[in-house]
């Protein structure tokens, strides 16, 4: 059987960004080289400003192959406007972007990066069904044009043992952006002996937090993945308070290197933690103290935890992964929902 042809469409990095969707779309390339001939075609501006935009959508129409899948793979997702009409696949992580925006400017950007690709689109990709109801909410798509396909988890992030530090844990922060509530949890770990190391750049309003609190605190901007996966090895417990995520790739990574996780439990967190998290409320900051000195103090329940995530990783398998993507470009081929020329 000949190999399927797909184009991966990418946005142009930026740099010191975090690269995750190239690292994710990277890892499914190398997952199905045998049965699927992958190119990758990189937007040449940035994802800035509306002429820039225009650039990528008018050359990416160029770029389209006959008997070829297009797939974007994500952010850009407007890049299909001036492909052939329901030939394109569209992977969306999360529509956090339309939370940034008000009135008119709101409603270009519902038009421009989730209503006109999704009706153009042959099929719909969302990584968690918490991305699939917002993508509904927000273009009216019939829920049968979207798949899920959760993120694989890199096999980079392999079990390592630590002794748990209960007088003093080191407590793992992936992210800095306002979604990741990190005002709330310094509030939260006030008075509790720890050292919280944070991945990613806070704000001005968030180290003031963390200083009038009087946390002992680190922030590492930017990480390799491979760098990242030593401050898992290096933590005690990793803490993902958001209060909106389309993911929530640090509860698998946590899972994997079999780290205990306190996370919210709205969004699409308990989702993908099932029951290998400690939830808490991302709003109630009693709450989330509760979680934490939960875990930090009980040492069946931390146990437990950690049993319930090596089946939870299970579900992330890269190769799973790679087989749910590779069924569905088989079954567009099928269709004929490919550009013919």
């Amino acid at each position: 059987m000949d190999k399927i042809k797909v184009i991966h469409f990418q946005r142009k990095p930026r740099p010191g960004f975090n690269y995750s969707i190239e690292s994710i779309f990277n890892d499914l390339r190398c997952n199905l080289k045998d049965r699927v001939d992958f190119s990758v075609a990189v937007s040449r501006c940035f994802n800035t400003g509306y002429l820039s935009k225009i650039f990528n959508i008018l050359e990416a129409a160029f770029r389209q192959k006959k008997n070829t899948i297009p797939h974007i793979t994500g952010e850009v997702y407007f890049l299909n406007l001036m492909m052939r009409k329901e030939t394109s696949l569209l992977t969306i992580h999360d529509c956090r972007f339309m939370q940034r925006k008000m009135g008119t400017g709101k409603k270009l950007i519902r038009w421009l990066y989730l209503k006109a690709p999704v009706k153009k689109a042959a099929r719909v990709v969302t990584v968690s069904e918490a991305t699939k109801k917002e993508v509904i909410k927000y273009t009216g798509c019939d829920a049968g044009k979207i798949q899920v396909i959760p993120v694989s988890i890199s096999t980079i992030f392999q079990p390592v043992y630590k002794a748990f530090n209960k007088d003093c844990p080191v407590i793992l922060q992936v992210g800095a952006a306002e979604n990741k509530n990190l005002l709330r949890l310094a509030e939260a770990l006030e008075g509790i002996c720890c050292r919280l190391v944070i991945i990613g750049t806070p704000g001005k309003q968030e180290i003031e937090k963390l200083l009038s609190a009087k946390i002992n605190y680190i922030i590492k901007p930017a990480l390799t993945t491979a760098a990242l996966y030593e401050e898992y090895i290096g933590c005690d417990m990793v803490s993902f308070v958001s209060t909106f995520e389309g993911f929530g790739m640090p509860i698998v990574e946590a899972n994997s290197v079999e780290r205990v996780v306190v996370t919210s439990n709205i969004s699409s967190m308990p989702e993908i933690a099932g029951d290998a998290a400690c939830f808490v409320n991302p709003f109630d900051i009693n709450d989330m103290r509760k979680g934490f000195l939960r875990v930090i103090h009980d040492d069946a329940y931390r146990e437990t935890l950690i049993t319930r995530g090596r089946a939870n990783r299970l579900r992330f398998d890269g190769i799973q992964v790679a087989n749910a993507y590779y069924t569905l470009y088989r079954e567009m081929i099928q269709n004929g929902e490919v550009n013919h020329g």
